[in-house]
């Protein structure tokens, strides 16, 4: 397998994350987002979407989507489980997992690509031309992190994780989104937020996190 992945970027590292908590590994190409790799011929080639993370199969399969990729892991990969065990299991994993993504990685990735002047003509990431960014949408993205960081410190306040009492993807995203919005987008976890930052020192903790 190879994965095309970038360092900088959030969702290849949850791919990282994911595929080491698995003990699974594979060649690996750095593409350099800032720089616009992604949007080479010779990246295009591969995923005309221009997006990464983009995992590509021994038989020339190519899978985009991080989810996508983590659940052909899990298929390929079952222990440990991060993707739930049985019916009800994955389903409250797969939901929340898709509220770290909708109510904090979005918001997260607004306010980093809308005020990274880098990104001045590519508001939106991948293969779609020029789009200006717009600096009220960092702002609101802001916003939306700081609501996030509430929301999800209440949860934990009666959670040892994300999505019950396991380590899962849920986490893996939680914790990428975290670490971006507070490095590249400047959203620093707030002080009264202590069962976020109990649960995030945990997860940081972790082996994997280095990925």
């Amino acid at each position: 397998m190879k994965l095309y992945d970038s360092t900088m970027a959030p969702n290849p590292r949850r791919v990282r994350i994911f595929m080491a908590e698995k003990g699974v590994t594979c060649d690996n190409v750095q593409i350099d987002i800032i720089k616009g790799e992604n949007l080479s011929e010779e990246f295009l080639a591969v995923n005309p979407r221009g997006f990464l993370p983009t995992l590509v199969l021994d038989d020339g399969t190519v899978i985009d989507e991080t989810v996508a990729i983590c659940r052909y892991i899990e298929e390929t990969h079952p222990e440990p489980p991060l993707m739930g065990t049985d019916p009800v299991s994955k389903a409250q994993i797969e939901a929340r997992q898709r509220h770290m993504e909708f109510d904090g990685l979005l918001g997260a990735m607004d306010a980093f690509r809308n005020s990274f002047p880098g990104f001045a003509s590519r508001g939106l990431g991948g293969n779609v031309g020029t789009i200006d960014a717009i600096p009220a949408l960092s702002e609101r993205g802001k916003t939306m992190v700081l609501k996030y960081y509430e929301t999800l410190n209440d949860h934990l306040a009666g959670s040892k994780f994300v999505a019950g009492d396991a380590f899962s993807v849920a986490d893996i995203t939680a914790l990428c989104t975290i670490d971006f919005a507070t490095a590249a987008a400047r959203v620093p976890i707030p002080d009264a937020c202590e069962d976020l930052k109990r649960w995030h020192g945990e997860v940081s903790a972790r082996p994997s996190a280095q990925a």
